[in-house]
């Protein structure tokens, strides 16, 4: 019978700690590869605790359970997960460490699986509770999957070509790459554990993860330019097997680990944030002399070539009729009040099915009403759902993968009752200030050298002057019909612990431009548009500097934008953009659609 009740679960998880002889068990969001999306089989924590965030980890002893989650996840916790089997825990202000100290005697032994963490996580995790005389335990195997009944099995989906027209480099190419900086490093090998790097350094696609186009598989990539490609042997097809060529050998995916184990005196790399503890321990029993530097695909990938820009732009344009065309039927359909959070996502998501070549959204929409707005990263669902209402704010994140690329957007915009009705002077002024801080980061010049977390504050500015922030980055990576959060560069604040604020940006790198305001309870203010970074030809100017170029064109709405706020030359910029919307919506709407973005895009 299978186990429907998470207290029920959480028993056999117990009994099952208890049968090995250990105290406790770490269950994070993740799989062996570090993803950020992950997929059902890897679902562990959901499974265990009924919490659906893409971010978190819960703790079980045999006498407590907690679960931690940070800001985001505050309300939706406990909305989700029950607080008589977890405690709810918020980090970084709570310490796992400091936790299993205080539940744990000492002697226990906590064990984690090797496969889910990384060896900084493990070292730090160890000096905590070490004092304390608890022991952490590498798993043979995953308690939860010994106990979980009907776990689904990893996907089978066949792993695909991205062709070259699309990639605009060959893997030849790029494992040259690699192997010169193997050879630059006094390296043999690396391993490629990250999905998306793997995907890209052999031009390959799949769908074995929601939201990001990858195939389950281990790289390891030679000095010599050769590489070995683990990946179960249902998704390999002759076409794959073709586009990879001699200098790939692929292999069962069941293989990767004794591969590790036969690499005796060889000096092998390993990315620190994705190569998990079992990889280092498989590493070390063989015998190899293993470094952690930082995947020598990540950068490379980072910056797009002129195909891989071409094909943004391509699929933006889509995109951007797609998401026009919601926005008008919004305005027109919602004011009568019977349109839900839930309805809304599914209608946008069929508007870019009906513009063709959509693969998969590149996350869950955040389709969000009224207060729920007020929540960053707030994921609608059957039981938070609610009606739209009339005289609110409604705000939609959301993107879509395209073979030619992948988009973001967020659009905020006022929903109108049938009588008519005005936002409040506060709602124009808090999306006036977003606005303001978009225009500046999508304006800024800046030397080469320069890292996100240096021009952070100019998004932040106009909003600080009245004396208030939010909480989430500026601006994130981009992939190429990969994943829509693509390192190593991010605009954000600097230190707080969020990664790729110190990365020199460089022309050639996507990112989001995406300031915002939230206002607990009521309203949430984001416009994000991708943009391009590019060069800038500045007369006589001494040395290099950079700009952005938008890619997103989707209008913006006129009716939240207090005027008066704005400066001339800011004026002249969303006149400007809203010309660029135009020209490239334009073509591909007809009718009532046109007539709206024409009115949309308008001079203000």
């Amino acid at each position: 019978m299978l186990m429907q009740t998470h207290e029920a679960r959480l028993k056999a998880l117990r009994e099952e700690l208890k049968r090995r002889g250990l105290d406790g068990f770490v269950v994070p969001i993740s799989d062996e590869h570090m993803s950020e999306y992950v997929g059902d089989y890897a679902q562990r924590l959901g499974w265990l605790t009924g919490f659906g965030g893409s971010a978190g980890f819960a703790a079980v002893t045999l006498t407590h359970a907690a679960i931690f989650v940070d800001g985001r996840y505050t309300v939706q916790v406990r909305d989700q997960v029950d607080e008589n089997l977890f405690e709810y825990r918020s980090i970084p202000g709570d310490s796992l460490g400091e936790w299993l100290k205080d539940v744990s005697e000492a002697g226990a032994k906590i064990a984690y699986d090797p496969w889910l963490h990384t060896w900084s996580w493990v070292e730090a995790l160890e000096k905590t509770v070490e004092p304390a005389g608890i022991t952490m335990i590498p798993a043979e195997s995953n308690p939860i999957d010994a106990v979980w009944q009907d776990q689904p099995s990893p996907s089978d989906a066949q792993a695909i070509v991205h062709t070259e027209e699309l990639a605009g480099r060959s893997s030849a190419d790029k494992r040259a790459e690699v192997a010169d900086w193997l050879c630059d490093e006094g390296l043999d090998a690396v391993v490629v554990p990250a999905l998306d790097s793997i995907a890209w350094l052999l031009n390959i696609r799949g769908s074995d993860v929601s939201h990001t186009p990858v195939a389950l598989s281990y790289v390891i990539a030679h000095k010599d330019g050769t590489a070995e490609l683990f990946i179960a042997p249902e998704k390999v097809t002759p076409e794959l097997t073709q586009h990879l060529g001699n200098a790939v050998t692929v292999r069962a995916r069941d293989e990767f680990v004794g591969a590790l184990g036969s690499m005796e005196g060889k000096k092998v790399s390993v990315d620190p944030d994705f190569g998990v503890v079992g990889i280092a321990q498989a590493l070390r029993a063989g015998g190899a002399k293993f470094t952690f530097k930082q995947d020598p695909t990540i950068l490379a990938k980072a910056i797009k070539n002129s195909a891989e820009v071409q094909g943004h732009r391509d699929a933006q344009a889509r995109d951007g009729a797609a998401v026009s065309r919601f926005l008008r039927w919004l305005e027109v359909t919602a004011p009568a009040g019977e349109i839900d959070e839930l309805a809304a996502a599914a209608k946008l998501e069929g508007f870019r099915r009906a513009h063709g070549d959509l693969r998969d959204t590149s996350f869950d929409t955040i389709s969000a009403a009224s207060g729920h707005a007020a929540l960053p990263h707030y994921k609608v669902d059957e039981d938070s759902n609610i009606l739209i209402p009339p005289g609110s704010i409604y705000l939609v994140d959301s993107g879509g993968q395209y073979p030619a690329g992948t988009t973001d957007i967020t659009r905020t915009v006022w929903i109108d009752t049938p009588e008519g009705s005005e936002p409040t002077s506060e709602m124009r002024d808090r999306f006036t200030r977003v606005l303001k801080g978009h225009i500046q980061i999508d304006r800024a010049i800046f030397p080469q050298g320069t890292n996100g977390g240096q021009i952070d504050a100019l998004a932040r500015q106009y909003l600080w002057e009245a004396g208030v922030d939010y909480a989430h980055g500026t601006g994130h990576g981009v992939g190429s019909f990969l994943g829509v959060h693509e390192g190593p560069q991010r605009i954000a604040k600097p230190g707080g612990g969020q990664a790729g604020t110190s990365q020199e940006l460089h022309a050639g790198m996507i990112l989001s431009n995406e300031p915002g305001y939230y206002k607990a309870g009521e309203f949430g203010i984001r416009i994000e548009n991708l943009v391009l970074t590019i060069e800038q030809d500045i007369d006589g100017a001494e040395g290099r500097f950079l700009g952005f170029e938008p890619l997103t064109f989707v209008p913006i709405d006129r009716r939240l934008i207090e005027k008066s706020l704005l400066t001339d030359s800011e004026i002249a910029w969303l006149d400007a953009y809203h010309a660029r919307v135009r020209e490239i919506v334009a073509p591909q709407l007809d009718g009532d659609d046109l007539a709206w973005l024409e009115r949309e895009t308008a001079p203000l």
